[in-house]
């Protein structure tokens, strides 16, 4: 290989994707690469994609046809293609047949592949394509490594961190609740959890090396199922003589993570929080106030067709408690408008639950039809003009809500972790309070990846701007 070659990678879609962003940043830094900013400048450039919402595979499709350019001045430049989008035969299909500069693709299962399949592909310009469940080989323009379900889960990837304060762990991969809606239990693959010995490793060598923050991230994190040995927790059930560790479980144990000072976690399903994990809240001194809990619609008839096994009062009766447990804890939410099938006292009951609940925040989305999923074929699909009527309501009432929420944060003193440079004003630093809200205010650069109290001095819908308190730096 070349000395002083560099990489770029560009992700999209959630935390798991920059997760395993990061490990390909850590495999591809372990074989001599250095990373820029400017995909212009790079040897190889890694593209991660997202096949859960439509705008993601635009904005894919976008940028790889973008990369063609480039490879045409420079033939020795490498393209890169991975993530949840790879896992469906009928993308690399597409890739293979009106982006023949795309040199790799591989899938979401065997990231950790990735050294060999550069190193194959320098080796031959025509390559083998691979999809390992049925053996199928065939040869075509790129190499494809494919796997269709994901083995066992490999440990101690290399990765590269954006933050050294703070790092994503994951504790489990895949997803078993087959939302209708949802392409990622076909393009992750089945639940599989890791084992809680093995999290907790991870856990403090990332505090050994200055981590003060994590992320514990799964596709639903709540159904967290570790197999342990009796000296790994001390909490659990016994089974066919194996000791089982919940989600609950692993944030006690972690909670003696000397170092680690924060734990969130996300996602988590509705379905699946526990009044045990609910009472973590109380116990746990280092969880931090503040959850991700996806409602997706207000409706019962619409969260029946979404298959998302629980209703609007149950949802509310989760809020209820978690609001006990933690005065004052930080929910926010995804929500999806215009699902087939949608009335206007469907979407009318979706307003009221961000009514009565008053998110901080959510992630809206209007709902595109995924290839695959079983909502692809209801027939009783919603008018596009309908859905971004809808969808322009639904914005407003979540940021009246988010409005609301950010202004109780005026005058109060909050403490902050420092991120560093704000996205839209470098001059001033960025951080997160425990609940996460986004704090902009004046200091030095020094204080990256230190805890600072901040007096809120005014509020915005989406952010708080602040002092920074001297007398406790």
């Amino acid at each position: 290989m070349k000395k002083n070659r560099k990489f770029h990678i560009q992700t999209f879609g959630c935390q798991m994707n920059e997760r395993d962003s990061e490990t390909i940043a850590g495999l591809l830094s372990k074989m001599g690469y250095s990373v820029t900013a400017e995909r212009k400048e790079a040897d190889v450039a890694v593209i991660n994609t997202c096949s859960v919402r439509e705008h993601a595979d635009k904005r894919f499709f976008g940028t790889l046809g973008q990369l063609k350019k480039i490879k045409e001045a420079r033939p020795d430049f490498v393209v890169c293609v991975c993530g949840c989008m790879m896992q469906q035969r009928h993308i690399t299909d597409v890739i293979k047949t009106k982006y023949p500069w795309v040199d790799v693709i591989f899938g979401t299962h065997n990231i950790h592949e990735l050294p060999v399949l550069l190193e194959e592909g320098e080796k031959e310009k025509e390559n083998r394509t691979l999809f390992k469940k049925n053996g199928i080989m065939e040869r075509g323009k790129g190499l494809i490594s494919v796997w269709e379900n994901g083995e066992d889960i490999v440990e101690d990837l290399p990765s590269s961190r954006l933050y050294r304060h703070k790092a994503f762990v994951n504790i489990i991969y895949g997803c078993n609740n087959f939302c209708t809606y949802c392409i990622v239990p076909y393009t992750r693959g089945r639940e599989r959890s890791r084992k809680p010995a093995d999290i907790l490793n991870e856990v403090k060598k990332l505090a050994a090396d200055g981590v003060k923050e994590i992320t514990l991230l799964g596709q639903n994190v709540n159904s967290y199922k570790g197999i342990t040995g009796s000296a790994d927790v001390s909490h659990g059930e016994t089974n066919n003589g194996k000791k089982h560790t919940d989600f609950a479980d692993l944030i006690y144990m972690l909670q003696g993570t000397e170092g680690i000072e924060r734990i969130r976690f996300m996602t988590s399903h509705p379905k699946d929080l526990s009044d045990k994990l609910i009472d973590a809240y109380k116990n746990c001194s280092k969880l931090c106030s503040a959850i991700h809990l996806p409602m997706q619609s207000g409706s019962n008839s619409i969260l029946e067709r979404m298959n998302r096994k629980y209703t609007k009062e149950q949802y509310m009766d989760l809020v209820a408690k978690l609001r006990i447990a933690s005065p004052g804890i930080c929910i926010t939410t995804d929500i999806i408008v215009g699902f087939p099938g949608e009335t206007e006292q469907d979407f009318q009951d979706t307003l009221d639950v961000i009514k009565k609940v008053c998110f901080d925040s959510a992630f809206t989305f209007i709902y595109s039809v995924r290839k695959g999923t079983p909502a692809e074929k209801y027939e009783d699909q919603i008018p596009e003009d309908i859905k971004h009527e809808r969808f322009r309501r639904l914005v407003a009432a979540v940021n009246e809500c988010s409005s609301i929420k950010n202004a109780a944060y005026e005058g109060r003193k909050e403490m902050v972790l420092v991120d560093g440079p704000g996205k839209k004003d470098p001059g001033k630093l960025a951080g997160r309070t425990e609940g996460y809200k986004l704090v902009d205010f004046e200091g030095p650069l020094s204080l990256q990846g230190e805890f600072v109290y901040v007096d809120i001095t005014k509020s915005n819908t989406f952010s708080l701007t602040g002092e920074l308190d001297i007398s406790h730096v």
